[in-house]
């Protein structure tokens, strides 16, 4: 099941987004998920562990059917203060989503996979519920800030001492031993999460840096192996047939002995 955030942490999630320096991190990151989502008018996106809805909200005015789930009822009550009925919001765990087979034409993990007990089923049931791809964000282990945050979070409990951080390579593991070679995109940011401004904006955005190792996010698109229903055809069957002599064939050959 992993961690659930309770009435506290959804209150100091939203309290943390909206300091200044945090605010600038986040766009940075929500940015980079949605270039990798690319949603297109009247497509069906799933956000799995969606939180207080800070990842849904820049989609709401896009013609999109959104669609989002988490385990906590208190991150879903702020969701549906911020977002309303916009969105179907539902409660329930990333490693056994109620939804059909190819439900979603994308679904999006975005900081949600480092609370779960078994990433890999989560990733799993989100390539089981998209038809064109998946898209994760998690906090990257090897990225300066969250080095920082795992050491403060040994010392002073934090929502950080629950999650599990990842690396590319990690994930990459993961993601081929649960789909084979599949066609996998990452990128990261920020790189330098001190520091804003419209400069650091315009740096952080370049496609070359965010190819960095060190960004504090990865970012990671998957296209998941075509999935496809199947049902019992029915099959034709040609009884053989009994072979039967021509008559009078047996008596013409007596006659002529």
């Amino acid at each position: 099941m992993g961690y659930v955030f309770d009435f506290k942490d959804a209150g100091n999630y939203d309290a943390w987004i909206d300091k200044g320096k945090n605010r600038h991190c986040l766009d940075l990151e929500i940015k980079l998920m949605l270039d990798l989502l690319s949603p297109e008018k009247g497509q069906r996106i799933l956000d799995i562990g969606c939180g207080t809805g800070i990842s849904l909200a820049p989609l709401v005015e896009k013609g999109l059917s959104l669609t989002g789930i988490d385990p906590s009822p208190y991150m879903l009550d702020l969701a549906h203060k911020r977002l309303g009925e916009k969105v179907d919001l539902h409660r329930g765990l990333a490693e056994d989503l109620p939804f059909d087979d190819n439900s979603f034409d994308a679904a999006l993990l975005f900081t949600s996979l480092e609370f779960t007990d078994r990433p890999a089923k989560a990733i799993e049931e989100a390539c089981r519920v998209a038809r064109n791809r998946v898209v994760i964000g998690v906090l990257n282990r090897y990225a300066p800030q969250n080095m920082f945050r795992r050491f403060k979070s040994f010392f002073f409990a934090n929502i950080y001492t629950n999650a599990h951080f990842f690396s590319i390579w990690e994930l990459r593991q993961i993601l081929f031993a649960i789909l084979g070679n599949v066609p996998i995109k990452w990128r990261t940011t920020p790189q330098l999460p001190f520091v804003s401004g419209p400069w650091a904006s315009y740096v952080e955005n370049l496609s070359l840096v965010q190819k960095s190792f060190c960004g504090s996010l990865i970012g990671m698109q998957i296209k998941p192996v075509p999935k496809f229903r199947t049902r019992p055809l029915a099959l034709k069957i040609q009884r053989r047939k009994i072979y039967k002599p021509a008559p009078g064939l047996i008596t013409e050959m007596r006659n002529k002995e």
